[in-house]
Formats: C-alpha cells, sequence, structure tokens
C-alpha cells in the first residue's frame, strides 16, 4: 500500500480535495504574507506550509498531548503523505465544508482514536489512497520496495494551521500532538486568526531563509467562483428592484428628479458590480480549465510514445549519431 510524492500544486490540491468529494473548496498559493492579501482570501479555514525538514532541530514548544477531543489530530505514518495529511488536517477541524460522506464516515469512526491509531486509519483508506496516487508520475519501472530517503536527500515537510473552538493551532503529524499558538477568539470566516498566524509563519521563514529559500504556503479557503455567481445573482436581484423603483419614480405625475438621479447613481454601481462579478467567475473558469490541463498532462503516460520515437529514430539510424552529438557536448561544456 505504498503513496507516491505528489506536487505542491494548488491545482492538484484542489483536484485531490474534489476526488475526496469534498464541496466547495480549494486551495490557492499565497507570495505574499500581508495581511490585505490574506484577508482578500477570507473565508480561510487553513493555512498549509512546506518547508525543508531538517532531521534532528529541535523545538522547544511543548505538544499538547491531552488536545480537545473535537480536534481531529494524526500522527503521520506514511513517509509520502504529508501533503495529504495536511490538507486531512483542515478539512476534518473545518465545521462549515462539507467534507462528503468518506471523509464523515472516518471522522467519525476515528473520534475517539489516539494519534497514532488515526493515522493508520488514513493510511488504510482506500479511497483517500487512491485519490492522491491519482496523481503518481508514470515510471518505466516499479521498484518492489520503496526507496527511503538517505541524509542527502532532500526531503520537505507539510504543517498546517488553523483556528479551532477559539485556539490557534499547528498541526504537524511528526510531532506528538498539536501545538497551540495562543487564544484566538472568532472562527475560519474571521480575520482575527490571519493576523496571528502570519507572524508565526514569518518567523518561521526569516528563521530557515538564511540556509533555504525554498518554501510553499498555501491556502484552503471556500470555492471563489461560487462566492462570485452569489454576489452576482445578489447584485443582479438589486438591479432589478432599482429598475422597478425608477420606472415607478419615472412614471408619477410629478417626478421627483432628485430620487430619480440617486436611483441612476445605484443603478451605474450596480452594473459595475455585476461586470466585476462576472469578469471574476471568468478568471476563475480559465483557472480550473489551465489546472485541469496541467494535470491531465502530469497524469499522462508519455513513455510509450518516447520509447517508439527513439525506436523510429533507431529505425531510421538516427538515433546513435543524436547520442553521439550529445555525448560531445557534454564533454565539451563539463559543468551542464
Amino acid at each position: 500500500m505504498s503513496w507516491c510524492t505528489i506536487e505542491s500544486d494548488p491545482g492538484v490540491f484542489t483536484e485531490l480535495i474534489q476526488q475526496m468529494q469534498v464541496k466547495s473548496v480549494q486551495v490557492e498559493e499565497l507570495y505574499s504574507l500581508d495581511l490585505e492579501t490574506l484577508d482578500s482570501l477570507r473565508p480561510v479555514y487553513g493555512l498549509i506550509f512546506l518547508f525543508k525538514w531538517r532531521p534532528g532541530e529541535k523545538d522547544g514548544r511543548l505538544a499538547i498531548k491531552e488536545p480537545n477531543p473535537n480536534l481531529f489530530f494524526a500522527s503521520q505514518i506514511i513517509n509520502n503523505a504529508c501533503a495529504t495529511q495536511a490538507i486531512l488536517s483542515i478539512l476534518l477541524n473545518s465545521p462549515d465544508v462539507d467534507i462528503g460522506p468518506e471523509l464523515s464516515n472516518l471522522k467519525e469512526f476515528t473520534k475517539n482514536f489516539p494519534p497514532e491509531l488515526k493515522g493508520l486509519a488514513i493510511n488504510n483508506s482506500e479511497a483517500i489512497r487512491m485519490a492522491h496516487n491519482s496523481f503518481a508520475r508514470p515510471e518505466p519501472f516499479v521498484p518492489e520496495e520503496q526507496k527511503s530517503a538517505t541524509k542527502d536527500d532532500d526531503v520537505y515537510h507539510f504543517i498546517s494551521y488553523l483556528p479551532f473552538e477559539g485556539v490557534l493551532y499547528e498541526l504537524d503529524g511528526l510531532k506528538e500532538g498539536p501545538i497551540s499558538l495562543g487564544q484566538c477568539p472568532g472562527g475560519q470566516a474571521d480575520a482575527d486568526w490571519l493576523s496571528m498566524v502570519q507572524p508565526v509563519i514569518q518567523e518561521r521563514i526569516e528563521r530557515y531563509s538564511k540556509s533555504e529559500i525554498r518554501f510553499n504556503l498555501m491556502a484552503v479557503i471556500k470555492n471563489r467562483k461560487e462566492m462570485y455567481t452569489a454576489e452576482l445573482k445578489e447584485n443582479q436581484r438589486r438591479r432589478e428592484r432599482i429598475l422597478q423603483q425608477l420606472t415607478a419614480a419615472q412614471s408619477e405625475r410629478l417626478p421627483d428628479h432628485n430620487k430619480i438621479e440617486e436611483l441612476n447613481r445605484s443603478l451605474s454601481e450596480v452594473n459595475v458590480g455585476i461586470e466585476a462579478a462576472t469578469e471574476k467567475i471568468i478568471m476563475e473558469e480559465e483557472k480550473f480549465k489551465k489546472w485541469r490541463t496541467e494535470n491531465i498532462r502530469r497524469k499522462h503516460n508519455y513513455i510509450p510514445f518516447l520509447f517508439n520515437f527513439l525506436k523510429v529514430l533507431a529505425e531510421k539510424k538516427q538515433l546513435k549519431p543524436l547520442i553521439e552529438k550529445a555525448q560531445q557536448k557534454k564533454v565539451g561544456n563539463p559543468s551542464s
């Protein structure tokens, strides 16, 4: 029951969430930690932080051995599944998200389990593993045993940040328990937790930035197209009301020109809102179309094509000269 390594990409994570039957959720990559950017994405269900794992690094913060029983926290049992586990840590602790039947059953089944058994339950979930492994890159040769990372390999790790029942948590499956980052009034839809978590992540980045520049931060958020569609429909309803009021005002025996002018201003504002919402919906549709195309390319098996292409080159006696030319080029430029 091996788990493949998957790419840290918002399109990959969004499709993975959809395959787990979770509704109305998407993932966005963050290029800035400024509060204005974070606030524009609300509601933010949680943040996923990717960083280079350094073995032996000590963390003086205490993990909570007996956490809130309502908080889902699982130990990481599977080496390559930390991205999926970081996503699950957010989804299974988001009361406003429809997580679907599979994850609902998992959450209910494991609610009284310790973290180790919750981690094993994730490992044994066929549906989650199949969704995760659907992003496996086709390999010409499949090793019988999974290769373990050596001390010289770069190993990356995902952790989650989210508010839950008045506390801001850091959830890291490699630790004994969740880490409390302090009391946090409000929920996932509020800005308070974002202003609290921003300096925590910034400090972590600065701590590593002297020797490492490869970081990745993603936000698990409400589906943008659905939000913009609701915004568009509300503006359209408002436009209809204004048009009715405008028609009535203009048909009066003694029209109130001030009122008509005010209604025309309101109508202009609503039309601008309708245009903006429509434009944002189109942008979201284009983005999801791009993600689908990229994911199809990620999953496609190009090996038969490459094999046959090389075969044709060999039959036409063009392969050997190309290999020799490449070898000469490498000798002439050893740094490449």
